[in-house]
C-alpha cells in the first residue's frame, strides 16, 4: 500500500508518501512541503496548495491519502485555514478516485509513538527510526505527513475489518427481514347496530 499523507496548512502543507504493509517495514518513497505566500489571498494560496498536491499525486501515484482530521482550537482562523487545505487535499484525491482516510492528530501520535499526547519532536524521532531515516524530516510539518501516513498503513487492516463486520451485520439483517413471515392481514366484518337494551319498549309497542 502507498499512501500520501497530508498535514494540512495555508503557509505550509507537509506532504508525505510511506509505502508498505502492517507488519512489515516500511519505506519513505517521499516528503516535501507545499508553501503559499503568507501575503497572497487566500483564494490564490488555495490554488497553489492543489496544484502542489496534485503535482505530488502525478509523481508518487499512491492507492490513497490520509489527511489529519481537522479539530477545534483556540485560533479560529488558524483551524479555517488548516480546514480550507484539508478540503483541498481531500477534492483532489476524490477527483482521482482515490479514498481519503481522516485521522485525528492523538491517533497518529498514538500509533506512532504510543502515546496521544507526544510532541512533534517525539513524533519526528520516531518517523526517523520507523522509516530508517538518517535525520528526522525538516520542517516538523513533513515529518507529521509521514506520521499520518505511517499511521493509515497500521490502522487500515484493522478499520477494513471493522467495516466489513458493518457490513455483513446489516446484510444479516436485511436477510432476516426478509425471510420473516408477512403480518396476517386483519379481517375487519360489517358493523351491525346494536340491538335492542334488555327491558326496552319495542318500536310500536307501549308499557
Amino acid at each position: 500500500m502507498k499512501v500520501l499523507g497530508v498535514d494540512p496548512g495555508l503557509t505550509r502543507c507537509g506532504v508525505g508518501v510511506v509505502d508498505g504493509v502492517a507488519g512489515r517495514p516500511l519505506t519513505m518513497a517521499g516528503v516535501g512541503v507545499v508553501r503559499t505566500p503568507a501575503d497572497a489571498d487566500i483564494a490564490h494560496r488555495l490554488v497553489l496548495i492543489e496544484r502542489g498536491i496534485e503535482q505530488w499525486l502525478d509523481e508518487q501515484r499512491p492507492d490513497c491519502v490520509a489527511v489529519e482530521r481537522v479539530f477545534s482550537q483556540h485560533n479560529v482562523r488558524t483551524v479555517m485555514g488548516t480546514a480550507q487545505a484539508s478540503a483541498v487535499a481531500m477534492l483532489c484525491a476524490a477527483r482521482r478516485g482515490l479514498p481519503v482516510a481522516l485521522h485525528t492528530p492523538s491517533e497518529v501520535k498514538a500509533a506512532v509513538t504510543g502515546s496521544g499526547r507526544a510532541d512533534k519532536a517525539q513524533v519526528g524521532a520516531m518517523v526517523t527510526r520507523l522509516l530508517r531515516l538518517d535525520a528526522p524530516p525538516k520542517p516538523a510539518d513533513a515529518a507529521d505527513a509521514l506520521a499520518l501516513a505511517i499511521c493509515h498503513i497500521w490502522r487500515a487492516p484493522a478499520v477494513n475489518r471493522l467495516q466489513q463486520a458493518h457490513a455483513a451485520n446489516r446484510l444479516q439483517q436485511a436477510v432476516a427481514a426478509r425471510a420473516r413471515p408477512a403480518p396476517a392481514p386483519v379481517r375487519r366484518t360489517p358493523a351491525t347496530a346494536p340491538g335492542p337494551r334488555p327491558g326496552a319498549p319495542q318500536k310500536g309497542t307501549t308499557r
